[in-house]
């Protein structure tokens, strides 16, 4: 990582003597750019773990920074979601032997040693197996573990800075649920239970297919086959029947995971998902999950219902209740409504238009130092069982800017979100 700053800084250099050179300034900014946005790629998808994971979470939203900003760096964060520079043959064979045993071959009448899709923790190749089909092998990086959780003790080494700077935010709780689902992430017998929960789920439905897995161990993942179009490409250049389509299965995906499998789809980055020729929505990676049999929480609904409806006070106290907004801490009901307002318009419309323009706009709101929204956010806590939830939340609407899509999304909120469609009246009493 700390290559970045000296390489950037070696092109600012190299550019100023281009443009004394003659150049104009601008084709020496943007092939400067390029170049930072190879570097970028370069050393987040060769360090792995956390590094590439941060990375990944840039792709999502580089929808909300200016155009002059994110245009250089789209291409290579989206490479960052299912191209990440691969291991050698050699570390795949190993990992492959360690988990499977020394005949691993055997299981398989064909093996590409070339991945076909490589992450942040992971890659997958292709082969086929004994009985003639085509399966998914995917193989943890060696050490990955190892990384990933020092990194996590790294965040909590800075904890103490981080609630100086954020002193509405209980910091180590919230580190210590990081931990315990990174360790669930790096263990594929978890992530195996977790897709045939999905695969069982999901089964035989006309709007989404999952995978079923065939063989599992720590480090090894063997599942069916899943071709279509990565939605990063949907987002690149899909129709706006395309977009609206994937964008409305997306959401209800996230959404309905938790009522129809138990379990929320916790990693919403476009390279997990597939547009099948079909019309279906093929879902990948379920490492990253959070186990809710009963659905999501009904306070979610419930809070959102109230911030749709302006209710400021309200807001106010269920967030108190559900742990957002520690004792001690005061916020403005109305100006803390004004703050969560990027996460109600979206139910306000019958049909809602998710944009960057959009997204820019409110990121430029509630980062504006002259606000009163830009102090609300260090105000507010997040409780570790809304970790993921929160995760996804953020990241969906991220990936539904980035295709422009128009979703019906209160109407999936009045479908999957319990607590969000407005209660019953009361039946009259008899006399």
């Amino acid at each position: 990582m700390a290559a970045l700053p000296m390489g950037y800084a070696g092109r600012t250099a190299l550019g100023f003597g281009k443009r004394v050179g003659g150049r104009p300034a601008e084709v020496v900014a943007q092939e400067m750019q390029s170049r930072t946005a190879d570097q970028v790629f370069r050393v987040l998808g060769e360090l792995k773990g956390g590094a590439m994971k941060f990375g990944q979470a840039m792709s999502i939203f580089e929808a909300a920074l200016p155009e002059e900003v994110a245009g250089p760096y789209r291409a290579t964060l989206t490479k960052l979601q299912d191209a990440a520079p691969a291991m050698p043959a050699s570390s795949v064979h190993a990992v492959l032997a360690e988990n499977l045993g020394h005949d691993w071959r055997r299981r398989f009448a064909e093996f590409d040693d070339h991945p076909a899709a490589a992450a942040s923790i992971g890659q997958v190749h292709r082969a086929v197996a004994r009985d003639g089909r085509i399966v998914a092998v995917k193989i943890q990086y060696p050490g990955a573990g190892k990384a990933l959780i020092s990194d996590l003790n790294q965040l909590t080494r800075l904890a103490r800075l981080f609630g100086t700077m954020v002193p509405g935010l209980d910091v180590k709780p919230l580190i210590a649920e990081l931990k315990a689902r990174v360790a669930e992430e790096l263990d594929y017998l978890a992530e195996s239970e977790t897709q045939r929960d999905f695969a069982v789920a999901y089964e035989g439905d006309p709007d989404y297919l999952i995978p079923h897995v065939l063989a599992a161990s720590p480090q090894v993942l063997v599942s069916e086959w899943l071709d279509g179009t990565s939605l990063a490409q949907v987002i690149r250049d899909g129709s706006r029947e395309q977009r609206d389509h994937f964008g409305t299965l997306y959401l209800r995906f996230l959404l309905g995971g938790p009522a129809r499998a138990g379990r929320l789809h916790a990693d919403p980055h476009p390279g997990n998902f597939r547009a099948m020729p079909d019309g279906r929505l093929g879902v990948l990676d379920f490492g990253a999950a959070a186990s809710l049999p009963d659905g999501l929480p009904p306070a979610m609904g419930e809070l959102l219902r109230i911030a749709e409806s302006d209710d400021a006070a309200g807001v106010m106290a269920g967030l108190r209740a559900e742990g957002f907004i520690k004792p001690g801490i005061e916020i403005n009901p109305e100006d803390l409504l004004g703050y969560l307002e990027p996460l109600v318009e979206p139910a306000r419309h019958e049909s809602f238009h998710y944009s960057r323009h959009w997204l820019r706009g409110q990121y430029n709101r509630l980062n504006d130092p002259r606000a009163r929204d830009f102090s609300i956010g260090m105000k507010l806590n997040l409780p570790p069982e809304y970790l993921l939830i929160h995760r996804v939340w953020l990241g969906c609407t991220g990936v539904l800017c980035q295709l422009d899509a128009n979703v019906r999304t209160r109407e999936e909120l009045e479908a999957w979100v319990p607590g969000f469609a407005e209660p019953p009246d009361p039946e009259p009493s008899g006399t």
